[in-house]
């Protein structure tokens, strides 16, 4: 099976959340089942071409792509996916890609992933490589599958590749004006009220890719069904229920390589289910970082997230009276909105022997925070997938989350099972979006902690769970082919 893996962004090259870490990990795993696969990404400024050893390709030379009536000047380098075999092609246009940031609020943003979209199938042309599948990954590759059925229909070169679209998070759309049609030349009849290319007056990728790649899937199976409602589907509800019998849910994997407490290289201690001793040491650590007392019978709850309402942050300071008076210690690791960065500073300020903040970003605190915090909080309005819990799980760091999307397929509630005989629980969840629903799962979470020989249950339940890439690069496998036999 030959994969085109097409994505905006991806570790190590370049990163803004979880897609790059799909991106960066993926195409290692589908190699590994056999697959020839070659990922496409955007050759940004920040990608450093001597650290990433990337080879521009002079066979091809410069590739024109017609862009707004306009010729930009295009060209192919390449390198390899560390840690594996897999060919990473950068297309390379600095008019659009030479920028502070991946993504912008540039008038021409749109413009930006017209041309790699065009891009991608034009390198495959010169390369006369004919993959089975092309994997498109959220908006900014929304019009490839448009593409090969519209605009490069007249090569024989396309007629059985197949597309498969994956939505990485439906809210973010790729909304832009009526002139996008221009300038990726797309049909001005395929553009009009409930079209295919149309979604409330704008032209959206998202909404193109869903209508006319051959398979479409989202990164777990919760929210698949989330958004065929109205309250998760960002407005793509109807267009989704359309596509519904062509729709999988797919569960990121993670990288046990770097998240794994085993061999973590960012923490002090390394310790297993077998022997939890390193995690009170790290949890000593962590506490010393921030100056705040060690307590070893008090929970440490952390959080590494963006402050943002779209990860519960809202809830959490309608609760926050409440649960500050728990007994635990918090730690909270993460930027985004002002009021939410204000409500922690002030936090640490008034009660800094009970919070700690860092706001920022440190992948290295993130990994101390996970080995040494006692339960790690994820109170998500919606959470596609959702990472940080899968880690905390093999961390022992019992989850704590809003029963919503990926969290709701990896964290199973200790309360809930037990009431039915079962002792195979894995953290506490919640269902309503209420800051009264977040402090009694909090509450559950403290209560359990105090009895120690059910809480190191939860704990080993958690680290034996796997959420490495195998399982889902085999899933991708099977859509792959289901998606190539429905092309034909």
């Amino acid at each position: 099976m030959k994969i085109a893996f097409v994505a905006a962004e991806a570790v190590p090259y370049a990163k803004t959340g979880g897609l790059a870490d799909v991106a960066g990990s993926l195409p290692k795993e589908l190699e590994k089942l056999g697959c020839e696969i070659k990922l496409f990404l955007p050759k940004y400024f920040l990608i450093d071409e001597l650290e990433h050893d990337l080879h521009h390709n002079w066979d091809i030379g410069e590739i024109p792509i017609r862009i707004n009536g306009i010729i930009r000047p295009a060209h192919l380098h390449q390198s390899i996916l560390p840690g594996s075999n897999v060919e990473v092609n950068f297309i390379d246009c600095p008019h659009y890609f030479h920028r502070r940031r991946i993504y912008t609020n540039d008038w021409d943003e749109e413009e930006r992933f017209i041309l790699f979209s065009k891009g991608v199938i034009e390198t495959l042309q010169r390369l006369k490589w004919v993959p089975d599948v092309i994997h498109c990954n959220d908006w900014q590759t929304g019009l490839i599958p448009l593409f090969v059925k519209d605009n490069y229909s007249w090569d024989k070169f396309f007629d059985h590749i197949s597309t498969l679209f994956t939505i990485h998070n439906i809210g973010y759309q790729g909304q832009f004006t009526k002139s996008a049609l221009f300038s990726a030349e797309i049909r001005g009849d395929l553009f009009y009220p409930g079209g295919p290319v149309e979604h409330n007056d704008t032209v959206s990728f998202m909404k193109t890719g869903i209508y006319y790649s051959d398979l479409l899937n989202t990164v777990s199976n919760k929210y698949s069904h989330e958004i065929l409602k109205p309250d998760h589907g960002a407005g793509m509800d109807g267009i989704l229920n359309e596509r519904k019998k062509d729709l999988y849910g797919i569960l990121n994997g993670v990288d046990y390589d770097v998240w794994n407490p085993e061999t973590d290289k960012y923490i002090p201690h390394n310790y297993s289910p077998k022997d939890l001793s390193g995690k009170i040491k790290n949890k000593a650590v962590l506490l010393e970082h921030f100056n705040m007392p060690f307590k070893k019978n008090i929970p440490l709850i952390g959080i590494v997230s963006r402050m943002v309402e779209q990860k519960g942050f809202d809830i959490f300071a309608d609760a926050i009276n409440e649960l500050m008076d728990l007994d635990a210690q918090w730690l909270i690791l993460g930027s985004g909105e002002e009021k939410y960065e204000e409500l922690f500073r002030q936090l640490t300020y008034k009660m800094p022997e009970k919070v700690g903040a860092y706001i920022g970003y440190n992948n290295e605190l993130s990994h101390l925070i996970e080995a040494g915090a006692d339960m790690f909080l994820m109170p998500s309005r919606y959470e596609p997938c959702g990472l940080n819990q899968i880690y905390s799980l093999k961390y022992g760091t019992v989850p704590i989350v809003k029963k919503t999307g990926g969290l709701a397929d990896t964290v199973h509630d200790w309360d809930e099972l037990n009431y039915f005989g079962l002792d195979s629980g894995t953290g506490f969840t919640f269902n309503d979006h209420s800051g009264i629903a977040l402090y009694k799962s909090v509450l559950r979470a403290v209560e359990n902690f105090k009895k120690k020989k059910s809480w190191k249950k939860i704990q080993q339940n958690a680290m034996s769970k796997d959420y490495s890439w195998k399982h889902s690069a085999e899933q991708y496998l099977e859509l792959y082919e289901l998606a190539k036999n429905k092309r034909g």
